[in-house]
């Protein structure tokens, strides 16, 4: 490495490093800032940053669920200019997805106005939408201002800001989080409170409880659009105690009977984070596309507030459930939502927890806020005695209190030595009304003191013992199901559980509707599909300069296998193909045929065949159709040929006998079995040939004789002997009156 020059002044600070630890110092730096403060959520409020500062930012405007709203454009305003250096779209989409009462189970945030819904249309712009913090929000910001937590500078140092939320509300499972960091990400769905409190109430009364017995209390996800969780108990188990799983979801629906033996489906809620408009779509392109067309007639969205999405069958015998069965297969009425519970724990170090850590993170976080809001209060006592305490003793020596001020010109100093009492108290006295100077006002700081004492023990005593601060966190609780549980509107489950239903489904090709089609193939390389089997002599229209290539029979539920020069089968479904009304579309842009190659050979699969196919220096074997059905777009190798050996022949292997025949016109027949069958490969020669190379190949039953096409007429050769010999021999000259073209047909 060259060495860097230093200029001569204010350059000391300027060093040689290498570029791969230059570069790795950044990106890790990058990552745990990724990791830390923006994607994953801590364990004790269940907040990433940008949602704790939006919190923060609204109570500061005090944005209470008691008060008016204010323009979003403020709320995003006050956390970009304080808090979050970040963009505002970024903050103003944070503050929208906690207003959706369909992305959040228990929203944080009041929304007014357009605030997006579950057709997945966006919300209006901040300046035109208003909001205010939720009863849960406000809960998750309780004690905040008694020291129940620490706080750190902001950015620039101006202000501070919260480290994490007391959090009066588990946010974390109650309401899920999601996130994608640098080499790590967390899925949590979100759960009910109500159970999730029953759960923690029993984990305090028994600290070794497993995860077990804290699901008897936790069924699982319950989520804000509802469905049906139909995910086996022991998989759901295994999820919670690793941290690692997931829930499969399906919609929910009911069967109306509209009279005469009719009825139509309602799906009434949708999987989580689906969006509506777009699971129609996708099964309208099912019915569009002849996928559902022999069990599904129409789709139609009713929708209001309340989801109504209605199906149609194709006739009154379909039965419900195998329609509902095929739909969730082929659509998102049945989704699988990840659990990946990684959080930050209360040292900011990433790890996967199990339920049981979840809710013990949680539980200890919010001893350590009952204790230290504990303390606060405690010492607010303290000073609330001490004046009182002056004050009482003022009260016994009222006179003598007058005289002193009215005597002298610097009362406090004399009155602080004359009945000891500290600066505090002294202050408290001088700046006390006369109107408090009555009896009852008295035995009101005499009843006061007595209260404050009791409370002083009690804080004392939870503050030293252990067991008291979880009977208090249980007390909490209790409040917490009173608020949000399962008698709330807002509390009530709305997941439900089930099985999946065991029917018997068809397969996607057999939902296909049956028709019969034409597949025209042009030299150009154009494909399309004709309604019915049209007749060879027909006239179909082609672009100019083109022609035909292949007309091939077949049905809307077959396959098409497409053998080209590069030894490739590539496999299309009928059914995809475009109709026959225009030219059609190039092949190649359905599949990835090099430029240099070309389809030689176009015949509808049949399960089961047997191929012969060839190359053009007469090697070859025989392939099941089965192994030369292609899954994707690049196909599938089966014939290897390289330089400029290219594949030729590709027929159906049905019979004892294959008849081969050079350019050189001459003829060999031997029997099939003396060639192999394989998946793939060059293969075994076929025929030797001196000069040119492969012509034409068939297969045949030796005792049908050999046919040929000769112009309009067929001729048969059964005198076979002079012919017939063994594989990769030269066989001799083709009988007279065989077709000048050299082929078969």
């Amino acid at each position: 490495m060259n060495e860097l020059t230093p200029p001569a002044a204010g350059g000391d600070n300027i060093r040689d490093v290498p570029f791969g630890d230059a570069l790795s110092e950044r990106y890790l730096s990058y990552a745990l800032s990724t990791i830390m403060a923006r994607s994953l959520p801590d364990v004790r409020d269940g907040l990433k940053p940008v949602h704790r500062r939006l919190l923060f930012a609204m109570q500061q405007l005090r944005l209470d669920p008691n008060s008016g709203y204010k323009k979003c454009a403020r709320v995003v305003g006050d956390v970009m200019g304080k808090f979050h250096p970040h963009g505002d779209q970024s903050i103003y989409d944070a503050l929208v997805r906690l207003a959706q009462n369909f992305a959040v189970r228990y929203p944080l945030i009041d929304g007014q106005g357009n605030f997006g819904n579950i057709d997945g249309d966006n919300a209006a712009a901040m300046r035109y939408t208003e909001s205010r913090l939720t009863h849960v929000g406000e809960a998750l910001l309780e004690g905040l201002d008694q020291d129940a937590i620490d706080f750190r500078p902001t950015y620039d140092g101006l202000d501070e800001e919260p480290m994490v939320l007391p959090a009066g509300f588990p946010n974390l499972l109650a309401n899920g989080s999601q996130g994608i960091a640098v080499g790590m990400a967390t899925s949590i769905p979100p759960h009910n409170v109500d159970e999730l409190s029953l759960a923690m109430q029993h984990l305090l009364a028994h600290p070794t409880a497993t995860t077990a017995e804290l699901l008897v209390h936790v069924k699982g996800p319950d989520f804000p659009t509802g469905g049906i969780c139909v995910e086996p108990a022991d998989s759901i188990a295994r999820a919670y105690e690793t941290g690692r799983g997931g829930f499969r979801l399906r919609a929910k629906w009911e069967i109306e009977d509209q009279g005469r033996g009719t009825y139509q489906i309602v799906v009434t809620e949708i999987p989580y984070q689906i969006q509506k408009s777009k699971l129609i779509e996708k099964i309208a392109d099912l019915i569009n596309n002849r996928k559902l067309t022999a069990l599904l007639a129409d789709v139609r969205d009713e929708s209001t507030e309340e989801v109504r999405i209605v199906l149609e069958p194709r006739a009154r015998s379909v039965d419900a459930a195998v329609l509902m069965e095929s739909l969730f297969k082929l659509t998102e009425l049945e989704t699988r939502v990840p659990l990946n519970l990684n959080v930050l724990d209360k040292d900011q170090v990433p790890g996967v927890m199990s339920l049981k850590e979840a809710l013990q993170a949680y539980l200890d976080h919010r001893i350590e806020v009952r204790v230290r809001r504990s303390r606060f209060r405690l010492g607010n006592i303290e000073r609330r005695m001490e004046i009182l305490r002056g004050y009482m003793i003022v009260f016994l020596n009222l006179d003598e209190l007058i005289a002193i001020i009215r005597r002298e010109d610097e009362p406090k100093p004399v009155i602080m030595a004359h009945f000891e009492l500290n600066d505090v108290q002294a202050d408290a006295i001088l700046n006390m009304r006369l109107r408090s100077l009555r009896r009852l006002e008295e035995e009101g700081m005499l009843k006061e003191f007595a209260g404050l004492e009791s409370e002083q023990a009690e804080l004392v005593a939870l503050i030293d013992s252990p067991s008291k601060q979880r009977f208090a966190i249980r007390l909490e609780l209790d409040a917490l199901r009173k608020r949000f549980g399962k008698d709330t509107p807002l509390g009530a489950r709305r997941t439900l559980f089930g099985e999946a239903a065991s029917v018997d489904i068809a397969t996607p090709e057999a939902l296909i509707e049956k028709e019969p089609v034409t597949v025209i193939l042009s030299r150009m390389g154009w494909i399309r599909a004709l309604k019915g089997h049209v007749d060879k002599a027909s006239e179909i229209k082609f672009k100019d300069g083109d022609g035909p290539a292949f007309q091939v029979h077949v049905q809307t539920t077959d396959k098409l296998l497409l053998f080209a020069s590069n030894g490739r089968f590539y496999t299309l479904g009928c059914d995809k193909l475009p109709g026959g009304r225009g030219m059609g579309e190039p092949v190649r842009l359905m599949i990835d045929l090099p430029a240099t190659d070309d389809v030689i050979v176009a015949m509808p699969y049949t399960a089961g065949a047997k191929l012969l196919v060839a190359s053009s220096d007469g090697r070859g074997f025989i392939v099941d159709a089965d192994s030369a059905l292609a899954q994707t777009k690049n196909g599938k190798q089966v014939l290897n040929v390289d330089g400029k050996v290219k594949a030729k022949i590709c027929v159906a292997a049905t019979g004892d006998t294959v008849a081969v025949v050079g350019e050189n016109r001459k003829l060999l027949l031997f029997p099939r079995d003396q060639l192999p069958e394989m998946a793939r490969g060059r293969g075994l020669t076929l025929q030797k040939y001196k000069d040119g190379g492969l012509a034409d190949a068939k297969v045949f039953n030796h005792a049908d004789g050999l046919t040929w096409a000769s112009g309009e007429r067929t001729r048969t050769e059964t005198n076979l002997l002079d012919w017939t010999g063994n594989r990769a021999q030269a066989g001799r000259m083709v009988p007279r009156g065989f077709a000048s073209s050299g082929k078969f047909s």
